[in-house]
C-alpha cells in the first residue's frame, strides 16, 4: 500500500454539461443521449486521455469493492479463489453464488440474519424467474452483496469487532476499508453516504479509482491487493454471473481486472498498467458496456468477443430495430 499523501478532491463540479458518451438510436433516429466522463491512465500511471470531469468526485458504488474485498484481508481473514472473488461480487444470484454464501456463513460460524444487506432477489433476471418459480421469497443471501457482507462479518469475528454495528462508518473494519480506499486511489474520501446495501459509499474521483484498479493488478504477489486482483480475474463468474458484463470482458480480455458498480460506473485495468474508469451521468446502465468497450478500442483493444459484449440492441416488437452506441 502506498504511503504518500492522499490529495483531497474538490466536491465542486462545473455547471457546463458533459459530454455525450452514448446515443440511442431508435429506427434510424436518436430518440436519446447519455452524457458522462471518462479517464484513461497511461502504463506509468499518467493521464493519457480523458473526458468530462474525470477528477470530480462520485460515488464508484460496487466500484469499490475490490478494496473492501483487501480490507477484509488486512483484517485477517483468509479467502481465497472463488470466496475471494465472492467477497468483491455484485453476483447475479444464480445456485452456485448462493451456495457459496451459504458455505462460507457455516464456515465462518456465521447466520444468514446477520447480513446487513437487505432481502432481494437474485439481480440477473433469468435467475429471478427461477427462483421465483421455485416458491422462493427475497433473501439476504439471494442479493447481489451478500457474498461482501459475510466477509465482512467474518472479519469482525476474526477480531473480535461488533457484528450488529458492523456497516457504521465508525466501525473499525469500515475505518480500515477507507483506509484501503484512499491508499489505493492516492486520495482522501470526499463524501461518504450509504449504499443500497447498507455498507458505507465512500467517493472519490474516476482518476483515484482508475488508480486504484490499476495499483492492485501492479500490486506485489500476495499482497492482500494483487491476491483480490487474482481472485476476481481467475473467477470472473463469480464476481459477476455466467450472463454478465463484468464476467464477458474479464473472459476476452485476458489479466483484465473489471467492476462495474450502480447507476452506471466501470473500472477496468489492465495487466500492462493501463486503467479506465468513468460514470454515465444520468445513471442509464445500458449505456455502460458501449461505452466501455469504445474506450477499450481506443486503447488499441479488438476482438470479436470484446466487440460482442458492447452489444446493446433496442428491440421493437421482439426484433431489433436500433441500438445504443458510443459518440466518441
Amino acid at each position: 500500500m502506498t504511503t504518500t499523501a492522499p490529495l483531497t478532491v474538490s466536491g465542486a463540479r462545473s455547471d457546463a454539461p458533459l459530454p455525450v458518451l452514448a446515443e440511442v438510436v431508435r429506427s434510424g433516429f436518436t430518440e436519446g443521449r447519455h452524457r458522462g466522463s471518462v479517464v484513461v491512465l497511461d502504463r506509468d500511471g499518467g493521464v493519457d486521455w480523458a473526458l468530462g470531469e474525470p477528477a470530480a468526485p462520485v460515488y464508484p458504488r460496487s466500484s469499490n469493492k475490490p478494496m473492501q474485498a483487501a480490507a477484509v484481508l488486512r483484517a485477517g481473514v483468509e479467502l481465497s479463489g472463488e470466496r475471494l472473488a465472492l467477497a468483491a461480487a455484485s453476483h447475479s444470484g444464480e445456485a452456485f453464488h448462493q451456495e457459496l454464501v451459504r458455505a462460507m456463513l457455516v464456515e465462518h460460524k456465521l447466520t444468514e440474519d446477520e447480513l446487513g444487506c437487505p432481502p432481494d432477489l437474485p439481480l440477473d433476471r433469468e435467475e429471478a424467474d427461477r427462483f421465483l418459480a421455485s416458491g422462493a421469497r427475497p433473501s439476504r443471501v439471494a442479493m447481489n452483496c451478500s457474498g461482501k457482507h459475510t466477509a465482512m462479518l467474518a472479519a469482525c469475528r476474526v477480531n473480535a469487532w461488533s457484528r450488529a454495528d458492523y456497516l457504521a462508518p465508525d466501525h473499525p473494519l469500515q475505518q480500515l476499508v477507507r483506509e484501503c480506499v484512499e491508499s489505493a486511489t492516492g486520495e482522501e474520501v470526499a463524501h461518504t453516504g450509504i449504499d443500497g446495501c447498507g455498507a458505507p459509499l465512500m467517493a472519490v474521483s474516476l482518476t483515484g479509482l482508475a488508480r486504484a484498479f490499476r495499483s492492485y493488478v501492479l500490486a506485489e504477489p500476495g499482497t492482500p491487493e494483487r491476491r483480490v486482483a487474482d481472485a476476481m480475474r481467475a473467477h470472473p463468474e463469480y464476481v459477476a454471473g455466467t450472463r454478465r458484463s463484468d464476467t464477458r470482458l474479464m473472459r476476452a480480455v485476458p489479466g483484465a481486472l473489471a467492476k462495474m458498480g450502480a447507476e452506471a460506473v466501470q473500472a477496468v485495468a489492465l495487466p500492462d498498467g493501463r486503467a479506465l474508469a468513468l460514470k454515465i451521468e444520468d445513471g442509464g446502465m445500458r449505456a455502460l458496456a458501449p461505452v466501455t468497450v469504445r474506450v477499450l478500442e481506443r486503447m488499441g483493444l479488438d476482438s470479436p468477443a470484446l466487440a460482442e459484449s458492447a452489444a446493446a440492441p433496442l428491440l421493437g416488437g421482439g426484433r431489433p430495430v436500433g441500438e445504443i452506441r458510443a459518440t466518441f
